[in-house]
């Protein structure tokens, strides 16, 4: 049987609904339905039952959703309850703060090695990891194994620091440089381009004023 096309729409909002469910749960709560689940999260019952049905469903008629149940599901969708090795590239200001991040480990992403290219930032300390230099990038990768790597690079490093990851076997990378990457299909890429999302903000602000 052919694999069922889940669309970039439904899969974008499945982190979203992670997230509610987590807080739920934090406030005790057990089960919910799918209207009240589409007031907190500005969907409509009928966007949430669609996007649930493309999984198996997981409510019944007339009780809801298991919150715990949900979120589990969620997890196991995400691959949030597998392990996940990951370098990062980049050490500078951002590099830290992703390095830093204390979700990490609790999503199931670890975090291998640290790596740049300036002398000065090589041998201190990010998030208990020494930062190595990239002539340590191959050892590392052969000894440890990771599957993705993060990019906190200029834009003219981006691409050719991406291609010798794949070469050496990284399967995904989570792109900071400001700069889309075009690798082979069965590579994953997710660019996060922080600029863009401050340019909407600031679209937004003018209609804002202007409305």
């Amino acid at each position: 049987m052919a694999k069922k096309e889940i669309s970039q729409a439904v899969i974008q909002r499945l982190p979203r609904y992670y997230r509610y469910l987590e807080e739920l749960m934090e406030q005790g709560l057990e089960r919910i339905s799918s209207n009240e689940l589409s007031k907190r999260m500005k969907l409509t019952a009928s966007q949430i039952r669609q996007d649930l049905n493309n999984f198996g469903g997981f409510g019944q008629q007339g009780y809801g959703y298991r919150i715990q149940k949900l979120h589990d599901e969620i997890a196991r969708i995400l691959s949030l309850n597998e392990e996940h090795s990951m370098i990062l590239i980049g050490a500078g200001h951002l590099g830290q703060a992703l390095a830093n991040y204390s979700n990490f480990q609790k999503r199931g992403f670890l975090l291998r090695a640290v790596f740049d290219v300036k002398p000065e930032l090589i041998g201190t300390e990010v998030a208990g990891l020494k930062v190595l230099p990239m002539e340590e990038l191959e050892r590392v990768i052969e000894e440890s194994g990771p599957r993705l790597a993060a990019l906190c690079v200029p834009k003219d490093a981006a691409l050719p620091v991406a291609e010798r990851l794949v070469s050496l076997g990284i399967k995904g990378i989570w792109n900071f440089a400001p700069v889309d990457l075009e690798l082979p299909e069965q590579v994953v890429v997710e660019n996060v381009h922080l600029s863009e999302s401050l340019m909407r903000l600031s679209y937004r602000m003018r209609e804002l004023s202007e409305s």
